[in-house]
């Protein structure tokens, strides 16, 4: 009756093993490190960068824990901040002499003391969140004004192109802030602009006005198509963010929109504010110019002569010079999309462009004039220009080309990123900053430790002695539910806040509800004359509907939470949820794994330990 088969006591073992190993990483807490990523998007982060560390670190007498190559950084590690200050100096002035162009971010870190054999497992420990690591959040205000500009102006260059594909003559297109306006002599003129418009341009309302002899049509754009573009702004310069952010490596940073117009940023673990600030703010843009293949080039290049008169030396990333003309012939602005693949004819990799309407017909007259020659495509990062690559124009292009040439799939991937990739699409000015140490972290985390052990530790002893033996086996199953889920959070690679902490002690004490939900059913089985054995038998079985409406309920309301809340509602929503459900596995499958253990061997069971057992008025008290 109360017996369970191996095979149930053997997923118990495997889960209490499995929840051990993946809370164990937990309590080896954080080392300080310092970090390297690349500082340009064209610089690459591969092993010879992490012997050039390693080198620097040995010139200046400096040991390092560990140094490791992790994705797209290079992280070493160190038992105590002044060495890992004393190291991120070395390390700077090895790889970026020039401060003013360096080509690598360094920047301080704080990293897991976890030994290797439990990471080749993937095991690792929590996140923590802004509030119990420490950290810098900022807000950020986006100039969504500047974004509708931008949109006008595109948007007036390809009705300026439109209306001269369509032969529709007119005084003059220009742009007044965010409007359009539109001369036309006649009514003819203004009838068959405005067609175009509505055709073309749905994101466009027209209105006319007359001004003497002449019309002016005045374009501007859409309310409802005005909240799409500050939309894809924001989104826009959300991702960008996120893409400068990995390059300081910060574990589950937040970047989340706040109202209309701003973007909060939360960046755990991060000690170096002024690094943070110049990373968010960077900017890059993209240009395509000729290059120039003269003598007098060819000369510059090899410094025996100087360089041009209208042109400009850049390098490629192997350092390799390129003369290339000032003259500006496409900006990033212009481009729309970019895909790598692979050309149909020969096989090798290649990126396929996509321009504006705009961009299209100046590649058009540009390439025709210029069939077998170079064009640069550069990328400029504060105030600093590379060449990405420098193809030949095998034909005339237009709206769409490929580039090609000798690159590997990898570079042509690299490459179609960084080419969409782009800059802001509006500015943005940091309006708040905020810093909240690791001290204070580290008082936080306390705190929440010491109100979930505590909590622990009094309801443990409530149970203990309310229920005896049964509240020693719910103290237990309570426990085995902190375990998984911690174990549960750190699988999940989720971030622990402090209203997580929060949930964690509130999870306790919904756990042991189910648990004094069993034990009182079974003493009313004992009240009502059931021997011991039946009476543990129907306890459970009966006590499992209403713990499974109760938990079920209450999951309702933490995935409402989890679905409409943000910030800290959704933190103290995830551990509420993953709570839940490991409180159904502890409470009810363990904790009557360790009672069928201990009593379902018995045949003659006469009584069991589970305190006092009230009888009706007329019978009096019996303690079992």
């Amino acid at each position: 009756m109360n017996r369970y088969p191996v095979w149930k006591y053997i997923v118990i073992v495997v889960a209490l093993l499995v929840a051990a190993l993946y809370t164990l990483p937990n309590f080896f807490g954080e080392a300080p490190a310092v970090q390297v990523s690349s500082g340009k998007s064209t610089v690459k982060i591969d092993t010879t960068t992490m012997a050039r560390v390693e080198q620097a670190l040995k010139e200046a007498g400096l040991t390092a824990e560990a140094i490791t190559l992790d994705g797209a950084s290079v992280k070493a590690r160190f038992d105590n901040t002044d060495t890992q200050l004393k190291a991120k100096d070395a390390v700077q002035k090895a790889l970026s002499p020039d401060p003013a162009d360096p080509n690598y971010v360094v920047a301080l870190n704080l990293l897991s003391r976890s030994p290797a054999w439990l990471t080749s497992l993937n095991a690792f420990p929590m996140y923590l969140g802004l509030d119990l690591r420490g950290g810098v959040h900022f807000m950020l205000q986006v100039d969504m004004q500047a974004a509708l500009t931008k949109r006008a102006e595109s948007q007036a260059g390809d009705l300026r192109l439109a209306l001269r594909e369509k032969n529709v003559r007119h005084g003059g297109i220009t742009r007044n802030g965010q409007a359009i306006e539109i001369r036309v002599r006649d009514s003819e003129t203004l009838a068959a602009a405005k067609a175009v418009i509505q055709d073309q341009f749905a994101d466009l309302q027209a209105a006319e006005a007359a001004e003497g002899t002449e019309y002016k049509l005045t374009a501007t754009i859409k309310p409802e198509a005005a909240r799409r573009v500050q939309d894809q702004a924001l989104k826009q310069n959300m991702v960008t963010l996120n893409n400068r952010i990995n390059e300081l490596g910060v574990a589950e940073p937040v970047i989340q929109q706040q109202g209309l117009d701003r973007i909060v940023v939360q960046l755990p673990g991060v000690q170096d504010t002024a690094k943070a600030k110049d990373i968010l703010g960077r900017t890059a843009t993209l240009e395509m110019r000729l290059v120039d293949d003269g003598a007098e080039a060819r000369a510059a290049i090899t410094n025996t002569g100087p360089v041009p008169f209208g042109t400009e030396r850049y390098f490629e990333r192997n350092g390799q010079a390129v003369i290339v003309k000032k003259q500006v012939i496409l900006t990033g602005e212009n481009l729309t999309d970019a895909q790598p693949g692979f050309d149909s004819q020969n096989q090798q990799p290649k990126v396929d462009l996509t321009v504006d309407a705009k961009g299209g017909r100046i590649m058009r007259d540009t390439s025709r004039e210029n069939i077998k020659k170079r064009m640069a495509i550069l990328l400029f990062e504060k105030g600093k220009g590379e060449v990405l690559t420098a193809p030949v124009i095998q034909s005339e292009l237009g709206n769409r080309f490929q580039i090609s040439g000798s690159m590997s799939v990898v570079e042509a991937n690299d490459l179609a990123l960084l080419l969409r990739a782009g800059s802001l699409a509006a500015p943005m000015e940091i309006i708040e900053e905020r810093t909240i140490g690791p001290t204070l972290g580290a008082e936080n985390i306390a705190k929440g430790f010491n109100s979930v052990t505590w909590g622990f530790l009094v309801i443990v002893a409530f149970m203990a002695a309310y229920y005896m033996l049964f509240g020693l086996f719910s103290g237990l199953a309570l426990g085995v539910n902190l375990l998984l889920l911690v174990a549960a959070l750190s699988m999940l690679q989720a971030t622990l806040t402090l209203p997580g902490m929060a949930a964690m002690a509130l999870a306790l004490g919904m756990a042991i509800d189910s648990n004094v939900l069993i034990n009182e059913r079974v003493r009313e089985e004992l009240r009502n004359g059931a021997s011991p054995q039946a009476a543990i038998n129907a306890g459970y079985d009966r006590a499992w509907a209403t713990i499974l409406d109760s938990n079920i309920s209450t999951l309702i309301a933490g995935l409402a939470l989890l679905a409409f809340g943000s910030g800290p509602v959704r933190g103290f929503a995830v551990v509420h949820c993953i709570g839940i459900l490991t409180s159904m596995f502890s409470a009810v499958f363990f904790s009557r794994g360790l009672v069928n253990l201990w009593y379902g061997r018995q045949k003659k069971l006469k009584s069991v330990s589970i305190g006092t057992i009230w009888r009706p008025a007329t019978s009096g008290a019996v303690s079992k």
